[in-house]
């Protein structure tokens, strides 16, 4: 048939990036947890910002948080495949956790570190970053906005 249009491939049309965003330890208890700290903005306000930024920008999300270094490790090896990029607020485990350095280099998925605060302002042990040492981006000390920071890096991406 001469002249038929082709319709666009679906290689032409843009990809929906698919952004897992996980929140480690105490950040469930966001809003009562030091709030000259972490103000008094709750973890569902979290939860909510972060998905107002991903319909912003287009993005797929997959919000999940918890206080257990072994379901955060597992949540990290799930990832590979599945999504693009992992958002990660690994709280308290940024600082101990070997075994998330390990998932993360193992998934090899690119990797923004988020942090309500700013880590090296405060104790000296927040220093060491062992989730930093795989991100390619760190967004800290901008509250909720760390991680409209971070959605927007990839989205830049």
């Amino acid at each position: 048939m001469q002249g038929a249009k082709k319709h666009p491939a679906s290689r032409d049309m843009p990809k929906t990036q698919k952004i897992l965003v996980i929140n480690g330890p105490n950040l469930n208890l966001l809003g009562v947890r030091e709030p000259s700290l972490y103000g008094k903005s709750t973890y569902p306000e979290l939860v909510e910002h972060i998905k107002a930024d991903a319909a912003r920008l287009k993005q797929e999300v997959e919000i999940r948080q918890s206080n257990h270094e072994g379901e955060i490790v597992d949540w990290i090896q799930l990832a590979r495949g599945v999504f693009d990029a992992i958002v990660l607020n690994a709280a308290a485990y940024t600082h101990t956790s070997v075994a998330i350095l390990d998932a993360l280099k193992a998934v090899a998925l690119p990797v923004a570190e988020v942090h309500l605060t700013e880590p090296k302002e405060r104790e000296d042990f927040r220093r060491i970053s062992y989730v930093g040492m795989v991100a390619e981006q760190t967004f800290s000390g901008h509250g909720f906005l760390s991680y409209t920071e971070a959605l927007e890096y990839f989205a830049r991406r």
